[in-house]
């Protein structure tokens, strides 16, 4: 339920950053928000606790946003999130809120993860590689697992690209069985 109702916020605020022209930069502070909400146990237990009267959560709120979030959309957004409370779904707000912004320019984030740290040379042609497959401008996120032992796994949407030396000795493995 809380990913429906994260994606109907985001929805709302969407449509007013695409109306405004100002989509890329009201999710750039959504994002930063919830950064700082993910990173910040202070904040999260201030706003999460009963204890804490509206009036004071809100101020706290208010004392924060202008140095986080300077558009006032995303001010009032964030505080009808607090008086709603649903503050907690702004994570997954923000992540839904990207996503719709991902689809309106025509981009895809594409997790790329490789035994070790891939060179900037490297990652960059497997960019425009990935860029060429799915014929869409592609973010990539990195990451770095050692048991594939070698070799490289990428993955855009449901497309799964595994160039892994541990999946290429699992194919092995499986024909000598045969």
């Amino acid at each position: 339920m809380g990913g429906s109702v994260a994606r109907r916020y985001a929805r709302a605020l969407f449509g007013i950053g695409v109306d405004a022209g100002t989509f890329e930069a009201l999710g750039d502070e959504l994002t930063e928000l919830a950064a700082l909400w993910n990173g910040s146990d202070e904040l999260r237990q201030a706003l999460e606790n009963p204890v804490f009267k509206p009036e004071q959560k809100r101020a706290v709120m208010q004392s924060i946003l202008p140095k986080v979030a300077p558009t006032a959309e995303v001010q009032r957004f964030v505080l009808l999130l607090l008086d709603r409370r649903r503050i907690t779904l702004l994570p997954a707000i923000a992540r839904a809120y990207r996503d719709m912004t991902d689809v309106h320019v025509g981009r895809v984030r594409a997790e790329v993860t490789s035994a070790e740290e891939l060179s900037p040379q490297t990652l960059d042609r497997v960019r425009r590689s990935l860029e060429q497959r799915t014929g869409k401008k592609v973010i990539v996120e990195v990451a770095v697992d050692a048991a594939l032992i070698g070799g490289v796994v990428a993955q855009v949407g449901d497309l799964v690209l595994d160039g892994s030396v541990r999946t290429q000795l699992a194919d092995l493995r499986q024909k000598l069985v045969n």
